[in-house]
């Protein structure tokens, strides 16, 4: 096994703290609605917190029809939080896991940067390369800016 990692920063119009709560906190209701191109459901297995699964349903038509999430932790008062892709998705059999360190700093003159950590864990002697995260990180881009402009778009939401 091999683990890769890569940082990537994403800037948004949007406040740390609305994006954390759209995120994290409010996502089973807010992605669904603000993503519908991409997002079918997301159902919580037992209690949100550390160590509870969360898993995304996609709609029809896209590469994968779920992931699976285990959530790690997370600090509202830092906009940060954690959690690990494992199953589904892009994992095939060449990922054992994602593991994702995310935070939302404010942004000078406004707005935030999403910093982000992601280790991939590869089985065998599969090495990922760097145009693939980079495929994947595009893939994702899709649904956070969907988020990003329905909280433009709606104010009042996670406020």
């Amino acid at each position: 096994m091999g683990v890769v990692t890569y940082n990537y920063d994403s800037t948004s119009p949007v406040a740390p703290a609305r994006l954390f709560k759209a995120f994290v906190l409010e996502a089973d209701k807010v992605w669904p609605i603000a993503a519908p191109h991409a997002i079918k459901s997301i159902e919580v297995e037992a209690n949100p917190g550390p160590g509870c699964i969360v898993k995304i349903n996609f709609v029809e038509g896209l590469p994968f029809q779920y992931m699976k999430h285990q959530i790690g932790g997370h600090d509202e008062n830092k906009f940060s939080y954690s959690y690990n892709l494992i199953e589904g998705g892009p994992l095939g059999n060449k990922l054992e896991k994602i593991n994702y360190e995310n935070k939302f700093e404010a942004a000078v003159g406004g707005g935030s940067v999403c910093k982000s950590s992601m280790k991939f864990y590869t089985f065998g002697d599969y090495v990922i390369t760097e145009d693939e995260i980079k495929a994947l990180i595009k893939g994702s881009e899709g649904v956070y800016k969907a988020i990003e402009a329905y909280l433009l778009a709606n104010p009042d939401a996670c406020n």
